[in-house]
């Protein structure tokens, strides 16, 4: 959403498409999952609207499929092979999510852009991130957000919180740092994933995440 406070950012979606290509053009295999808080979250309207939680979620999933609709469309603009791959079907909009398929398209070095979450209510677009992640057999889960990494305490609240480098994923979560949800931490340390945390809204900061540099904070 950029500087909006809501819906989406066309110059966002084209600064995001443009650091995506250039992280692609180094030959590196790149698998997008977008949430849909911009326009709608599932757990927010549920308690404020009254909302089913179920039916919320849902929404929500649908939130996410026009964020991947739009960042397809700012990555092929750019000459950027893209597929949008979604957990729920409409055959009309988005491939059905599935992963030998992905594979191939990841293989024939196009984005893919994962949408709808797992598919199921109850679950994060964290979760969502970490299966996809797995399924594919990803190296790394970059967390793009808006602080610079994993705090000792909400940075936008208490000026003193201090920034981690490093971090166990044990640690993150007896401490409930909010690095990802819990269901997602405990995915990436079963499967032994590591997750870099930084900020999106620093441009170049996807290609010294993928580069090794000494950003944000690294779980693991």
């Amino acid at each position: 959403m950029g500087n909006q406070a809501h819906g989406i950012d066309a110059e966002m979606c084209a600064s995001l498409a443009s650091q995506v290509k250039e992280v692609q053009s180094l030959g590196v295999k790149v698998a997008l999952v977008v949430g849909g808080g911009n326009i709608f979250r599932g757990q927010v309207a549920s308690k404020r609207f009254g909302l089913d939680r179920s039916v919320a979620d849902y929404m929500g999933m649908l939130a996410t499929v026009l964020n991947g609709l739009a960042l397809q469309n700012a990555l092929e603009k750019i000459s950027v092979p893209t597929r949008v791959m979604t957990a729920i079907d409409m055959a009309a909009v988005a491939e059905p999510y599935i992963r030998r398929r992905a594979m191939r398209h990841l293989e024939k070095d196009r984005v893919v852009i994962f949408v709808a979450g797992t598919g199921n209510p109850y679950f994060t677009t964290d979760t969502a991130a970490a299966l996809r992640a797995v399924e594919i057999g990803a190296d790394v889960i970059l967390k793009a957000t808006k602080v610079d990494g994993v705090y000792t305490a909400d940075p936008m609240k208490d000026k003193s919180a201090k920034l981690y480098k490093k971090l166990k994923f044990i640690d993150a979560l007896k401490r409930n740092l909010k690095v990802m949800d819990a269901t997602a931490i405990s995915m990436c340390m079963d499967n032994n994933l590591p997750i870099v945390v930084f900020n999106l809204n620093k441009v170049g900061n996807i290609k010294k995440a993928v580069m090794g540099e000494d950003i944000g904070t690294m779980v693991k």
